[in-house]
């Protein structure tokens, strides 16, 4: 749980910091587009490019960062050996009834690692530099042309921003939840996979309790508060465009175009 780096906030102040979180939330959306355009390793290098000098513009140790590829390590290798076993490509160095290791396999396995890798760190790269209300407040603002259709665009938000603010607080209540379990005696490392499987059942269902019963706290708090939505709400920091969104936005269309330029001049390494 603690590789979890998903709805952590990084305090600094940086460049990438007081961006807007709109166009954030804008630029991710087009930074995995471009991932995804990117049909060879020069297009790669581009994104990942880009990618290290957000991460040094914001300020954000690299151990922080890498961080969030621990969580999904097992993830990437097991795409990654499925692959390598099962792309029948034309130089063969291995075969044996169903699996096949070829030149073509393991180049493809590699590209779609490093792909992994750099949507993971991209994604956690948003919450790293945004707090969740001003993610909130971005995601509001962009789905406003939804309220013309009576979409409840503010309590989706909302939603949102209870969640991400609930993800560190459920990681400590996991932690505490475990220690009082190994102190009672559980064993949670031993055994096979059903084992441990089971045993992962006296931490789940405690915080599954705890989970409840904050957010029937959290209900009577915002009833004895008088909440009754995003009907005439005003905001106290209101989201203005900046020259840093600017150069962020002239960024990512650079980056755009050069994926697409490279995809089609360019041949794939598969």
């Amino acid at each position: 749980m603690k590789d979890v780096s998903f709805g952590q906030f990084y305090p600094v102040d940086s460049f990438v910091h007081r961006l807007d979180p709109r166009l954030k939330i804008v630029f991710l959306i087009a930074y995995i587009v471009a991932i995804f355009l990117a049909s060879n390793f020069y297009g790669l290098g581009a994104c990942a490019a880009v990618l290290l000098l957000i991460v040094i513009a914001a300020r954000i140790p690299f151990g922080k960062v890498l961080r969030a590829v621990r969580a999904v390590t097992f993830l990437v290798l097991f795409t990654t050996a499925l692959n390598v076993l099962f792309y029948k490509g034309e130089t063969v160095y291995w075969t044996w009834k169903i699996f096949c290791v070829s030149f073509e396999g393991i180049i493809f396995s590699v590209f779609l690692a490093l792909r992994l890798v750099l949507l993971v760190i991209c994604s956690s790269m948003l919450t790293y530099t945004t707090t969740p209300v001003s993610l909130t407040d971005g995601v509001e603002s962009l789905l406003t042309p939804l309220k013309w259709i009576r979409i409840p665009v503010h309590a989706l938000a909302l939603v949102m921003s209870i969640a991400l603010r609930m993800i560190p607080v459920l990681m400590d209540e996991t932690a505490r939840i475990k220690n009082a379990q190994m102190a009672r005696g559980a064993d949670f490392e031993s055994g096979n996979l059903v084992k441990r499987v089971k045993a992962t059942i006296p931490i789940l269902v405690p915080l599954l309790l705890s989970a409840l019963r904050r957010a029937d706290e959290l209900g009577d708090a915002m009833d004895a508060r008088c909440y009754t939505g995003g009907n005439h709400r005003t905001k106290y920091k209101k989201l203005r465009f900046t020259w840093r969104d600017l150069v962020a936005f002239l960024l990512v269309a650079a980056l755009i175009g050069g994926v697409v330029a490279m995809k089609i001049l360019l041949p794939a390494p598969y």
